[in-house]
């Protein structure tokens, strides 16, 4: 689906249409700011870009639950969710964030209830709840039912709910469009607009807007091991950076415990919530060792650092398909759940491992090993979902400089909900959330200056000035797209995309997968820079059709990826600590002293285009936001 026509200027442009960026959406639309304009006679003009078709976006993939202290099976309080998601997270959560994520979760859930999401239910028809890793009652005394899911399916559920309520809305669509460059001013101050690429026609756009807001997810595609779809490839974080914006903690992904071993499918939490144990080769039931109290659903970080050290200590076990293989995993055994529960709430991990490993769960172990899941860092923003820049002038003078009119939302922004690791059930909440508040703050901005006020100034140049920044920006794009296109003599036996990111998925893992070191992380730089970012910079399609052409995504998907992997070993560099889900074998300590700070990376102006291997960055840091819970030992 295309739009019928481009308008000269949109009030906001949201990009990506997964959970954050329909969100959004809705949050413009049914704010009591665009109801108000609505009955003055003005509608607004609001257009989302997606890169699939909607209901492809990774949402949908989200299994185990959505967290909120409903209380509907055992008595909660969003209080205990908050300080749970301070402690997930290492004490790096700013806390003035996640108090607002433990208020009002519940509501975000109530809601999306009344959109149309069938969650499961109990016996007598409330919102069904579950366990889930390092939520708990009475600030971390026991494990609470807190997850609200919808069989194992929830993100299925809630994707398809929002895409309808938008389309119900009249929510204008751009699908399988690729937003190429985010355009700001030269002082960073405001947001002009995007280029976008639409891959049906294979035309470049120059898309005007007062409002931009970045929905665009994670950059699991970074490790060859991964539960992240084919498509995310970090692409709004990189926009961002290549505008010359800022990343927060982007040192900081998590490795969900239990990928499907050697295919990296995500076998939920809700597996582990339902029974599943953790064995390692001798038949133990290890968790008991590394986490008395919760054992196999303990934090995220600390269940993947004890499998590896499990498989450090010999005692992994090889993949049954390949049973010489090396023994780089452990068994989840869910021999002990009754088969007919297993079918009713796990339907989707029964059928992944029937359908994956040829394996019956309630019969056999499953091999499993630590898949990259979730990038915990990302575009900083407020927690109106506002995107701002941290300007460290001195030691006494630091502040948020943000810049007007760009918004951010969801897996691909850094509210700093998670810290160092998040909690299992808050990244569904995350988006909804966040997403939604977003929009209302934009829908306020839309409010304040609609693009169809018939009392606007017509003095103002403000406009024109912003709007030539985009079409020069448009103008750049399709000269580079020609470059992309130019395919050379040998372009059969060439280089190509989806080669380069297997080589960089594969460097990136022996780098900083679970655990790192100097050296692995020096080697890795080595490598990017003197290996894969020369061949990303030098990539070009095989084919000089612009239609249809997949080749060209994947060429600035793997530009992107490249960029980001330099800004991630960068800042876990920088990080002398252990914290959350970063494991520094040379520095194994929470250092709270020099490191209770957020890593804000920035691109030294060197007058070097980002894919060049010249293009540096430098590390600035933020005071983590600290209101109620003082940092202390963190133990499960």
């Amino acid at each position: 689906m295309s739009p019928k026509q481009i308008e000269d200027m949109y009030d906001a442009v949201i990009v990506g249409a997964g959970a954050a960026g329909l969100s959004a959406a809705l949050g413009v639309l049914r704010s009591n700011a665009i109801r108000e304009l609505r009955e003055s006679g003005i509608d607004p003009k609001i257009l989302v870009i997606s890169k699939l078709q909607p209901l492809r976006s990774h949402t949908g993939s989200a299994e185990g639950g959505i967290a909120a202290s409903l209380g509907n099976v055992e008595d909660d309080d969003w209080h205990w969710h908050y300080y749970d998601t301070v402690k997930g997270g290492d004490w790096l959560v700013d806390q003035d964030a996640a108090k607002l994520l433990a208020q009002y979760a519940p509501q975000t859930v109530i809601n999306l209830e009344r959109d149309g999401v069938a969650f499961s239910r109990t016996d007598d028809g409330h919102i069904a709840q579950r366990r889930f890793g390092g939520h708990t009652k009475d600030f971390g005394k026991e494990p609470v039912r807190r997850a609200a899911y919808a069989a194992d399916r929830v993100g299925h559920q809630i994707l398809h709910t929002l895409w309808q309520q938008c389309v119900a809305a009249g929510v204008v669509f751009a699908e399988e469009w690729y937003v190429t460059d985010l355009v700001v001013n030269d002082d960073h101050t405001r947001v002009a607009g995007v280029v976008a690429y639409d891959t049906h026609t294979g035309a470049v756009h120059a898309i005007h807007a007062h409002n931009v807001l970045l929905a665009t997810g994670g950059a699991g595609r970074l490790f060859h091991t991964t539960s992240n779809s084919w498509d995310l490839t970090g692409d709004g974080m990189a926009l961002a950076l290549a505008a010359g914006l800022q990343l927060e903690d982007i040192e900081f992904v998590q490795f969900h415990p239990t990928g499907l071993a050697h295919t990296g499918i995500l076998l939920s939490e809700a597996a582990r919530a339902e029974g599943g144990v953790l064995r390692n080769a001798n038949g133990e039931a290890f968790m008991e060792r590394y986490a008395p109290q919760h054992r196999d659903l303990a934090a995220r970080d600390v269940v993947s650092r004890s499998i590896m050290a499990e498989i450090d200590a010999g005692r992994g076990v090889a993949d049954p398909k390949d049973p010489n293989g090396p023994k780089d995993c452990v068994w989840l055994d869910m021999t002990g759940i009754d088969p007919d529960h297993m079918q009713a709430v796990l339907p989707q991990v029964v059928e992944t491992i029937r359908m994956y490993a040829n394996i019956d769960p309630s019969v056999d172990y499953v091999p499993v090993k630590p898949t990259a899941h979730y990038t915990m860092g990302g575009i900083p923003i407020t927690t109106d979902g506002e995107v701002y820049r941290w300007i460290s002038e001195s030691s006494h003078e630091s502040t948020r400089r943000v810049v007007s009119g760009l918004f951010a939302a969801g897996e691909c922004s850094c509210v700093s909900v998670h810290g160092a690791n998040r909690l299992g059930g808050n990244s569904l909440l995350d988006a909804c959330l966040f997403g939604n508040r977003a929009g209302e703050t934009m829908a306020t901005r839309i409010a304040e200056r609609p693009v169809d006020n018939p009392m606007a100034d017509e003095t103002d140049t403000t406009d024109d000035d912003m709007s030539a920044l985009v079409d020069a920006a448009a103008t750049a794009r399709k000269s580079n797209l020609a470059d992309v296109l130019s395919a050379s003599e040998d372009a059969a036996t060439d280089d190509n995309p989806y080669q380069l990111l297997a080589d960089l998925g594969r460097i990136m893992e022996q780098a900083v997968a679970v655990r790192c070191s100097a050296d692995t992380i020096r080697e890795a730089l080595n490598t990017l820079r003197h290996e894969l970012m020369p061949r990303a910079a030098a990539l070009h399609a095989h084919s000089n059709t612009p239609t249809f052409n997949q080749e060209i995504t994947a060429i600035w998907e793997a530009q992107h990826l490249s960029m980001l992997a330099q800004a991630v070993l960068t800042a876990s560099d920088a990080r002398h600590e252990s914290r959350g889900s970063l494991r520094r074998l040379d520095f194994p300590q929470r250092d709270d002293e020099h490191f209770l700070t957020h890593s804000m990376i920035d691109t030294v102006d060197s007058g070097e285009t980002m894919m060049s291997t010249h293009a540096e960055y430098e590390i600035s840091w933020q005071p983590v936001h600290i209101d109620d819970f003082p940092p202390k030992a963190r133990a499960y």
